[in-house]
């Protein structure tokens, strides 16, 4: 089978390209796509930005870039005829990240290939320290070939060049939702929006008159790599042809699940979600 293409692509198992960092501690970004895409029947095939001993909500960690050898994925993969059932997209780092994303999407993107975009910009109103402005406005380009969306409010916010209100009404949060999907974006999810002691998620597809609001009791604090749960659940439940929303609403009550056994476990906030008890119940 050594240097047989038409033997690595004859698989029907389905398989997802993911961008994004690793953080080795501290459950976020890879090490929580890796498991619950696994659990959810989905060869998961990491394409690490950087890797990190443990994420950056730690007092301290070490690093490296490893923006200099991303291409050698592209060059690789494409010798062994790689196709995936989905290309996602997690924290970028830079402006050359950026330019990647673009190169691979035009080495193994197809008209099949679902691209789901999960744009780890900032929160609060505030961009994180490792993005600027002109970073984040490039970050734009990508709703020009995002099948699906998920930003929190601030991200969307950045996204649809608005101002952030953070006790946006329905309406607004209506707009906003057609705001994304006006390009190329049909699936679009606002997450985590607080309102009276709940998180709101506001789901939206093009061609809908308004969008649907879940929303899940808040459960302890906020968590590193939550998001991340959040958003992997979703990716894994439309590969398996699961309705938007409903995939949308599974990542919910499975966050929420996690959250309060976390609490009872009592993990510190920067260990994130203790998720791997309820793996089983994504199957």
């Amino acid at each position: 089978m050594k240097g047989n293409a038409q033997a690595w692509t004859h698989n029907l198992q389905k398989k997802a390209a993911v961008i994004n960092d690793l953080s080795c501690f501290g459950r976020c970004s890879l090490t929580v796509t890796l498991p619950i895409l696994s659990a959810m029947g989905i060869q998961c095939c990491p394409v690490p930005t950087a890797i990190f001993t443990n994420h950056t909500g730690y007092p301290s960690y070490a690093w490296t870039d490893y923006t200099e050898h991303l291409d050698d994925f592209i060059c690789e993969w494409k010798k062994l005829g790689l196709r995936f059932n989905a290309i996602a997209t997690g924290f970028l780092g830079s402006a050359r990240q950026l330019d990647f994303v673009r190169r691979f999407l035009e080495a193994f993107k197809d008209e099949d290939t679902l691209v789901a975009v999960d744009p780890v910009m900032g929160d609060d109103g505030k961009l994180y320290a490792t993005y600027d402005t002109e970073l984040a406005t490039a970050m734009r380009h990508l709703l020009d070939v995002a099948d699906i969306l998920t930003p929190n409010l601030t991200e969307a916010c950045v996204l649809a060049g608005t101002p952030y209100n953070p006790h946006p009404s329905d309406d607004e949060l209506s707009s906003l939702c057609k705001q994304l999907a006006a390009r190329h974006t049909s699936k679009v999810v606002i997450s985590g929006i607080e309102r009276e002691g709940n998180l709101l998620n506001v789901v939206y597809e093009r061609g809908q008159q308004s969008p649907v609001f879940l929303s899940e009791r808040k459960i302890g604090c906020e968590r590193s790599g939550t998001g991340d749960v959040f958003f992997s659940v979703i990716l894994g439940g439309v590969i398996n042809g699961l309705p938007f929303v409903e995939s949308v609403r599974r990542a919910s009550a499975f966050v929420a699940r996690a959250a309060a056994k976390t609490e009872e476990l009592g993990i510190y906030e920067e260990d994130g979600l203790a998720f791997e008890d309820f793996l089983g119940e994504l199957k």
